[in-house]
């Protein structure tokens, strides 16, 4: 199961944990490895959490 951030963890912004999904398939030829799957999920969860983040402090 994806890690999900604590909520003491500062989140970053959408577009930079985008920029580091985006480096992770670059990186991997676009095939994911189990390990670069779990990182994949695990950025994943991040952008959620930021895009929830962004969604909270415009409102």
């Amino acid at each position: 199961m994806p890690r999900r951030p604590s909520p003491a963890t500062p989140v970053r912004s959408p577009d930079a944990v985008n920029e580091d999904i985006r480096a992770l398939w670059a990186r991997s030829g676009d095939v994911l490895s189990p390990g670069g799957r779990r990182e994949y999920e695990r950025l994943l969860v991040e952008w959620a959490a930021a895009v929830r983040a962004d969604v909270v402090e415009a409102a």
